[in-house]
């Protein structure tokens, strides 16, 4: 018994010894280190680690390296050269010499290995990644890196989650543009605003055509640029109704996108303004004598009641006459109130008020050197109205600046 199991240990050593001598042996040089949080002394641990999980080298370590960078100052310091690192495996009598390079550039991180071939004087092996900015996860990287090298498959969701996400590119030519000018156009009106500007003056209208000129300036930012796409902010000061002796001012705040070479364009945005308004009705039935579908606000109403009622019953007695019973069933005993009910209503004779709109657009920029010619088709929409019209306008690119630009 006892001697099968000194043949079985000697058998064992026998075969570790084997293995042990018919792996190459290597030494790690420390690692260039750039603008990262470890030190060289600390990439070169790391490397050793995971080196050797590997199992394929005999790893020297520093304790073994340093009695040979003693005897030979020129190696101690800087050693990341090919002469230089041959130097340092030939003192440590090894098969190879592995060294490299860890730096931080931008938003990322780059590492670069290579493997030295001590006996042929050259490059044996060589390694370079990019990695997304997450220096915690340096070790891994390292081993992605060390295994990549020695031709051994790595964890595929490891790997995806450290690797340097390619993002679309953001050229400095397409970036951030002042890319302001003026702007001209013509708009018909729909609905609610069609009535009011057709409407006379007596009626709080406007009593002009219902299509109006639009003159203004465009101030436009980009935010992104990219070749074929580009998001801006707008914003659009406008005068409309200068043709037909009418100041009325808006603002408008739009979001952007250009798309292509073509410069197609679509925008979208709030718009505000001044208006004035009244309550009232619309006399749809010539009720009270102006006219079918005539205006009147309440303060109108009020001032023709009592003009002609002075607010009380005309029929002073209980009558049986077709007239009494007329009077009951369009005033309800109250001839004080109108019988259509009051609403709000666009009245150029009534109070101020904030106007609000929601506007689209949409269109194409045409390009002559310098000078851009931008086309747009755009609707705006209120209650129960809108306006329809075209816009054209002219700039010339006054500033660029790059979108990756730091402070």
């Amino acid at each position: 018994m006892k001697k099968t199991l000194t043949i079985l240990a000697l058998t064992l050593t026998s075969t570790f010894n084997v293995n042990s001598q018919s792996k190459s042996s290597i030494a790690i040089n420390e690692p260039a280190v750039q603008d990262l949080y470890i030190t060289p002394k600390m990439a070169s641990k790391l490397i050793n680690i995971e080196l050797t999980k590997l199992n394929i080298y005999n790893v020297y370590d520093e304790y073994d390296m340093a009695e040979a960078i003693k005897s030979k100052p020129e190696i101690s310091q800087g050693c990341y050269g090919l002469n230089c690192l041959t130097l340092l495996g030939e003192q440590l009598k090894v098969n190879y010499v592995l060294s490299g390079s860890l730096d931080k550039l931008g938003n990322k991180i780059a590492i670069s290995l290579k493997i030295i071939d001590v006996n042929t004087k050259s490059i044996y092996k060589t390694t370079f990644r990019e990695f997304d900015n997450q220096e915690a996860e340096l070790q891994r990287m390292i081993e992605i890196v060390l295994r990549e090298m020695n031709g051994l498959e790595n964890a595929k969701e490891t790997v995806e989650q450290l690797s340097f996400k390619n993002e679309v590119i953001t050229s400095n030519n397409v970036g951030k543009i002042n890319n302001s000018g003026p702007r001209i156009g013509y708009a018909y009106l729909n609905g609610s605003l069609n009535e009011f500007a057709t409407r006379n003056t007596e009626q709080g209208g406007l009593d002009i055509a219902p299509a109006v000129s639009m003159i203004g300036y465009q101030f436009e930012k980009q935010y992104v640029g990219t070749e074929n796409f580009s998001a801006l902010f707008e914003t659009i000061i406008n005068i409309t109704g200068l043709e037909q002796s009418k100041f009325m001012p808006t603002i408008a705040f739009m979001n952007g996108f250009r798309f292509g070479k073509a410069g197609w364009e679509f925008a979208f945005g709030p718009s505000f303004g001044l208006k004035r308004v009244s309550d009232g009705f619309f006399d749809k039935d010539n009720t009270y004598g102006k006219g079918a579908n005539a205006y009147w606000s309440d303060e109108q109403y009020s001032a023709y009641d009592r003009e002609k009622y002075n607010g009380a019953n005309p029929y002073n007695q209980v009558s049986e006459s077709t007239e009494y019973y007329n009077y009951q069933n369009a005033y309800n005993g109250d001839m004080t109130k109108s019988v259509y009910p009051s609403s709000s209503n666009l009245d150029n004779n009534g109070r101020v008020a904030l106007s609000t709109r929601f506007v689209v657009g949409i269109g194409r920029t045409f390009k002559t050197g310098g000078l851009n010619i931008p086309v747009n088709i755009f609707y705006s929409s209120v209650k129960k109205g809108s306006m329809i019209g075209l816009s054209v306008g002219f700039n010339i690119i006054k500033k660029k600046e790059a979108i990756n630009s730091r402070n």
